[in-house]
């Protein structure tokens, strides 16, 4: 009888935890540039920091931080030396009779040879240091705001094209993105701005492995207060 109690005061005790620990504001960290590995244009970095005012407003207690480990980090090479084999068998397969329309990156994935051990390794440890930058990060705060991408949406097809000043290849587009697909972490993107051209600018909130619901509830208010929420396509 004693131990059940025991469980049932435990249960309950967690629960107000829980409960208190939901009524605080979230705690977001923001970052643009520098914040990612790379340039980053500067109607994003615009749109980053106006979506950090907007959530400040919703209530939520926002600061601008840097992960150092993610500005000196190319995930873009290291996400390669692990994607790259994967990928072959499964491009090839899709692509078989079409080479000649294929975009670079498939015809990348299937004439580079493969990865090197010692690439590999090195690319696994690149990931560990990230994972840990992250799970220290996320014990101070609930979430993290970042571009989606680091320029406005671009042409089908694009290029090489130059981003506040250097000139950078199409797949600087995942720069923003890699980390997080390399370390599993729920990770969200919307719209929030518009480029000088009309074309949208996203937003990323990530937050910590199996925090779902958190990122969710945040993007949600972020969604309440957005400038382009009433915006639609002319049909």
């Amino acid at each position: 009888m004693l131990r059940a109690t025991w469980r049932g005061l435990e249960t309950w005790h967690g629960r107000e935890a829980c409960r208190r620990a939901s009524l605080r504001p979230y705690r977001v960290g923001w970052l643009a540039s520098p914040g990612i590995f790379g340039p980053v244009d500067r109607e994003v970095v615009a749109t980053v920091r106006a979506a950090a005012h907007a959530l400040s407003g919703a209530g939520c207690l926002v600061e601008e931080v840097r992960l150092p480990v993610l500005e000196q980090t190319d995930a873009n090479s290291v996400l390669w030396q692990l994607q790259q084999m994967e990928a072959r068998p499964e491009f090839a397969k899709v692509t078989a009779g079409h080479e000649a329309q294929i975009f670079r990156h498939a015809k990348l994935v299937l004439d580079t040879p493969d990865t090197p051990i010692a690439d590999f390794v090195a690319a696994e440890q690149a990931i560990e240091r990230l994972r840990d930058s992250f799970a220290e990060y996320f014990q101070r705060y609930d979430a993290l705001l970042c571009p989606v991408t680091p320029f406005p949406a671009t042409k089908h097809g694009l290029n090489d094209l130059v981003v506040d000043g250097v000139t950078v290849s199409p797949f600087h587009v995942m720069s923003a993105t890699s980390p997080f697909s390399l370390t599993g972490m729920p990770a969200l993107s919307m719209r929030f701005g518009t480029s000088h051209d009309g074309l949208p600018i996203g937003v990323q909130m990530v937050s910590s492995w199996l925090a779902e619901s958190t990122v969710l509830k945040i993007a949600s208010l972020l969604e309440e207060v957005s400038p382009v929420r009433d915006l639609h396509p002319t049909i």
